[in-house]
């Protein structure tokens, strides 16, 4: 099975450089075209299922790069974002030295109080993939967060430490693994 990893369009968060976790902030327009540039690239590939975390702005993007209706993509919590607690929506800048380190190397650098632990993060995604195996899908769009994608790339990539951190997934990057990788 191909496994389709996209990130969601851009948000007006996005663009004002803010974290953006668990809150719902829609796609704006530069992030719908995105998601159409996405499509083209996806253009020919035949989704068996396409899957969004519960947020509007992965669920607009999966159905624009899908060509699927927004009924028939399939909500999965274990792929929201990271929650980030009382980082929520501050800016970048703001965030203060523990969570800029945690954030910039989170193999070194423990979860701030409030905010989400990469086990955690790596347990639900482990979840996530392992009833994804037992479908007879061929081809899955995945469509969710920045945070998220930097652990199913690590799990789908059989990293030890269950991240691939780096390089950080940009807006509607299209990412393929094949589900028999994941152990």
């Amino acid at each position: 099975m191909k496994i389709w990893l996209c990130r969601h369009g851009q948000t007006d968060l996005n663009r004002d450089k803010r974290m953006q976790g668990r809150t719902d902030c829609p796609l704006n327009e530069t992030g719908r075209a995105q998601a159409a540039l996405a499509a083209e690239k996806a253009a020919g590939v035949k989704f068996d299922a396409v899957y969004a975390s519960p947020l509007d702005r992965a669920i607009e993007t999966a159905c624009i790069v899908s060509g699927t209706e927004r009924s028939r993509v399939i909500i999965d919590e274990r792929i929201i974002e990271t929650d980030f607690g009382k980082y929520e929506k501050k800016k970048y800048w703001a965030m203060g030295l523990r969570m800029t380190l945690y954030w910039a190397l989170p193999e070194v650098f423990p979860a701030p109080p409030t905010v989400e632990s990469i086990a955690s993060m790596v347990k639900r995604v482990r979840a996530f993939l392992t009833e994804l195996r037992q479908t007879d899908a061929e081809n899955v769009l995945v469509v969710c967060h920045g945070g998220i994608i930097r652990v199913l790339s690590g799990c789908l990539e059989g990293r030890k430490n269950g991240i691939k951190w780096r390089p950080k997934p940009k807006n509607t990057e299209l990412r393929v693994y094949e589900l028999d990788n994941f152990k």
